[in-house]
């Protein structure tokens, strides 16, 4: 058994939180609980993922109760992220009592940024509040831009975007956070897997066997992606046209980054480059008015704000996300079953070809 650490080593906040939970009684002993406790065999289990400490707390009769206090560690394992640790205490508070026969949770918060602790046990849905970004989005300027063409302050725009980006994206040297950005494009909820499973059974141009197939055919390049832990930067990840505000000229704002701002650059620049196609789709004329200069534009653009001679390898799997969410009529109830059907196959054929090739986009205007 492991040694019962000394209470002095308590934190003011824990003893404080135990106080107001347990009035009359106090901390005596604590004992860290490893995660196999006393095992030597074959199969003892040595990794966990927190740091939990068995407390016992007395009264002035003699008289103990134990609980444990948990706290979450960062692994490799989805918990990477503060996000993603308090997602799953979150998760135990209201998972313990649906389980019959289950340990009770007692209480469940935040450490602040001073040791205190602050309780989350009666609280609900959270909130955020955030500063307010004054302009138009740029998703404003792609639709006027279908409607009456491309004018050379949209192009300097593009090059805004683009440049953006260049500076953005800054190595960073964590592999396994690249895994992890590969993993979530395929399997979360907001990633691959999670949009093909939001698609309508009856959606015209996607139907479920070539949803299927597109997706069986994005999982192979999960680990095609394998080995290529060095192209990690810091990304916005989710960077369209919806999430980024103009105010005058060049100057812009950015909306709702996410994903852990970390992951592939092709993530970021498909995610603006697919809207070039979509906003073409269904305008007659669109993309030679304007919207095909503003996509070669930002190509050419990004790579020499930061060249990537990589770019085109990785980037398909990428652009298959991207074209599936705004392919997807929960997304964009409107867009027409040709411009769905076009979209999807200038993805498989990118897929099919092991490359993005930007060039090949004036085929679906033809």
């Amino acid at each position: 058994m492991a040694t019962a650490r000394k209470p002095a080593l308590v934190s003011d906040g824990m003893r404080e939180q135990f106080a107001r939970l347990y009035p009359d009684r106090r901390i005596i002993e604590v004992e860290p609980l490893a995660p196999d406790t006393g095992a030597t065999s074959s199969t003892a289990k040595v990794a966990g993922y927190g740091f939990p400490l068995r407390v016992v707390l007395g009264d002035d009769r003699g008289e103990t109760i134990e609980v444990v206090w948990r706290t979450a560690s960062p692994n490799r394992f989805g918990h990477e992220r503060r996000a993603d640790r308090a997602a799953n205490a979150i998760l135990a508070y209201s998972d313990f009592a649906r389980i019959p026969d289950h340990i009770k949770a007692l209480d469940i918060g935040a450490i602040g940024p001073t040791g205190e602790l602050v309780s989350l046990r009666d609280t609900g849905e959270y909130y955020l509040i955030t500063s307010y970004a004054r302009g138009t989005i740029y998703a404003d300027d792609l639709r006027r831009i279908a409607t009456n063409g491309a004018e050379p302050a949209d192009l300097a725009r593009v090059d805004a975007l683009a440049g953006y980006l260049g500076r953005l994206h800054t190595p960073i040297n964590d592999p396994i956070a690249y895994r992890r950005a590969v993993r979530d494009l395929i399997g979360h909820g907001e990633g691959i897997y999670g949009i093909v499973d939001g698609y309508p059974t009856s959606t015209p141009g996607a139907d479920p066997d070539r949803l299927r197939a597109l997706e069986a055919r994005c999982a192979e390049w999960r680990w095609h992606l394998r080995g290529r832990e060095t192209r990690l930067t810091r990304t916005h990840g989710d960077f369209h046209p919806f999430n980024v505000v103009f105010g005058t000229g060049t100057a812009l704002t950015l909306l709702d980054a996410s994903r852990g701002t970390c992951g592939d650059p092709a993530d970021d620049v498909t995610a603006m480059i697919v809207n070039y196609l979509l906003f073409a789709l269904d305008v007659e004329g669109a993309w030679a008015r304007g919207l095909r200069e503003l996509w070669d534009q930002f190509w050419i653009c990004y790579l020499r704000a930061r060249p990537d001679p990589h770019l085109f390898e990785v980037a398909p799997p990428w652009f298959a996300w991207r074209a599936l969410v705004v392919c997807n009529p929960r997304f964009y109830p409107k867009l027409t079953e040709r411009a769905r059907d076009a979209l999807l196959g200038f993805t498989e054929r990118m897929l099919e070809l092991g490359r993005m090739d930007p060039w090949l986009a004036d085929e679906l205007f033809r």
